[in-house]
Order: C-alpha cells, then structure tokens, then sequence
C-alpha cells in the first residue's frame, strides 16, 4: 500500500465566529498542519471554514444558517473559535451558534482540563510547590442550561411580569455523565472522582443526581469517591488543590469551577475544552474557554494556548496520542521559555507564541 492511499484524512470543520476566535483558530490550524505535513504522509487535515457568528447575524439575523446542522454532520469534528460580540445579546449568540450545535449534536460530555504551565505565575501559591493537575467534566446537554422555562404576566404591567428558568435533570443524563468520569478517572495517575452539587438547597434534581452518583460508584471499586457541595468545591479549588483528579458536576456548576480552576492556573487564555458525542454519533467539537474577547480583539493579542490545547484534545480524540502529548509539551516549553501574551504577563503577540510552538514541536 502507499503512504498516499494509507494517509488518514480528517475532514474539520472550522467555526471560527467571533473576536479573537478568527485569531486563535488561525493559530491552531497552522499548528495542526504542521503535526500532519511531519507525520510522513500519516495523517492530513481537509479543511472548510464557515463564516458563522455575530457577523453572519448582523447580514442574515441568524447566527447560523438554516441547514447549518445538516451541512456540519458528517465533518469528523468541529474545530470552534469563540462567540459573541457587543451588537448581539449574549443569549441569541450562543444559543444560536454553540449551544446549538452542542445540544443537536447530543455533546453530552464537555471536558475541561485544568493544566498548569510552567513560566506562568498562577495567583494559587500551593501551584509553586505541588504537582496540580485535574479536569472538570461537565454535563454539557441538560441541567441548568436546558433551555426550558418562559416568561410570563406582562401584560399586567410594569414590575409583575414572572420568569422561570427550569433545570432538567434525568437519570440517564445524570448517569451517562458520571459513568464518563469515572471511566476518565481509571486513565488517570489518580483514580478518584469528585461529585459536585448543591443537593442540601435544590431538593429534587440534585438529589437525584447524588443518587445516581452513588449507585455508579459500586461498579468502580478502584475509585475513590467524594461528593461536595458546589460552594465547597469552590473553596477547596483554591484551599487544598492538590486532592483533586477528575471533578464532575452539572452544565452550570461545572462551568463556574473550571474557570475558577482557568484563572487559577493563570489565565482564561490557557483554557482548552472538548464537546464530545462520545458515541460518535455526530461530530464533537474542540474549542478554547476563554470567548471572544472584544477588548483586544484584531489587535494579534489573544494567547492561542487555549485553542492549541483543545486541538490536542482533537488529537487525542482521533487518538493521535503522541501527537497530542508533543503538542502540549511545545506548549509547555514556550510558555517555560518566556514566551507569552500579556494575558500571562509576556509582551509576545499571538503569531509569536504560535512560532514559539511550532519550533518547540521538534
């Protein structure tokens, strides 16, 4: 066979959208590329660009096209920038572009490494002197952001209109979401998994979550196992790091603790994430934490970490392993260089950082 016809060729959609994701999705495509055109005819990337996002809303008053989900179906994965800008309200943007894709696509499993990296100073001082590394698994398909609720008496007049904003939590939801952590948990160093709720205030979904929890617990007797109410988690993020390895937690809580856990490690700009299908139903989709950033937008500002951490999460998931362990160690020895944006205290613009990367690649 030829290395041409034996050549593995990932199709990628690439969303760019809003502010600096024009930016940090450049970065990682030309990273990408570059891990492909060294593979010795290995692997390729085939890639379309959409033009979707605020912009698009500003021509067409959709974020997205009416058949954007069918044309983005078959893609081997979605490679996503960020969403949002000041001339759209945030809830038409996101649930117009992300959270439609996340939720028709059934990304049930969003996974947010917490990495710190050397050369940044993180304001967590147990970072100075402890080995911390974890990840946050959220429930990305129900919960909190279900989209279920209205509202209601306007018409009575200023001051009494009522609006409702239901959580949705099912037992498969809940039970397919902490199976997958529990499943990360075994791949890891630690084997330990950390529950998240606020069950002693929300009485029903929660609880039912705790319930779920412990029942897949006994099938893991290898795992060790905590549940934590959500303001508690909060504090032990800051207070005794050190003792966590995988943390679960519903759409919402799981999307406030891994900022915290981001912010902690230095910056937003170093976040990466993963919508998954992990059934692979449909295509899941990579993206940064960090969103659009207005402020510095076009200005070569934003720092690319984010999104060249979830391309190794990319990587990862066409299980390119090595690959994607030689991404974040290039990561890791530029920002170990001093080769950083202003985010993490450097003066280096994103296209310096990129080339940092690439040469550190080997």
């Amino acid at each position: 066979m030829s290395a041409a016809s034996a050549t593995r060729t990932f199709r990628i959609a690439a969303i760019p959208a809003d502010g600096v994701g024009e930016e940090v999705v450049a970065a990682g495509r030309t990273v990408l590329d570059a891990l492909a055109a060294d593979s010795g005819g290995a692997f390729a990337f085939d890639w379309t660009e959409f033009p979707w996002g605020c912009g698009y809303y500003a021509e067409t008053g959709r974020m997205m096209p009416a058949d954007g989900l069918e044309r983005l179906r078959d893609f081997d994965a979605l490679y996503f920038g960020a969403v949002g800008w000041p001339s759209v309200p945030d809830h038409i943007s996101l649930w117009g572009l992300r959270l439609n894709i996340c939720q028709n696509f059934d990304q049930w499993a969003n996974v947010r490494p917490v990495r710190f990296h050397p050369g940044i100073t993180s304001p967590l001082r147990k970072a100075d002197h402890a080995e911390l590394d974890w990840v946050v698994v959220r429930e990305n398909s129900e919960g909190e952001y279900a989209g279920l609720g209205g509202r209601n008496l306007s018409g009575r007049g200023p001051g009494n209109e009522v609006a409702l904003q239901t959580a949705l939590f099912t037992e498969h939801g809940c039970e397919r979401i902490i199976r997958f952590a529990f499943d990360l948990a075994r791949q890891r160093p630690r084997k330990k998994v950390s529950s998240v709720t606020k069950s002693n205030a929300q009485q029903y979904g929660m609880v039912l979550w705790d319930e779920v929890f412990a029942r897949v617990a006994t099938e893991y007797p290898d795992v060790a196992t905590e549940s934590v109410l959500v303001d508690a988690m909060a504090a032990k993020f800051v207070l005794k790091p050190e003792d966590l390895s995988v943390v679960v937690a519903s759409n919402l809580n799981a999307d406030i603790l891994s900022d915290l856990g981001s912010a902690l490690a230095g910056s937003l700009g170093l976040a990466a994430s993963a919508n998954l299908n992990p059934e692979r139903r449909f295509p899941s989709m990579f993206e940064p934490v960090h969103g659009s950033a207005p402020d510095i937008a076009g200005q070569g500002l934003a720092n690319p970490a984010g999104a060249l951490g979830s391309a190794a999460l990319m990587l990862d998931h066409f299980g390119l392993h090595a690959e994607a362990t030689r991404l974040r160690d290039a990561i890791d020895a530029t920002t170990a260089a001093g080769i950083r944006t202003p985010d993490v205290g450097g003066t280096a613009k994103t296209t310096e950082v990129t080339a940092a990367i690439l040469d550190h690649l080997g």
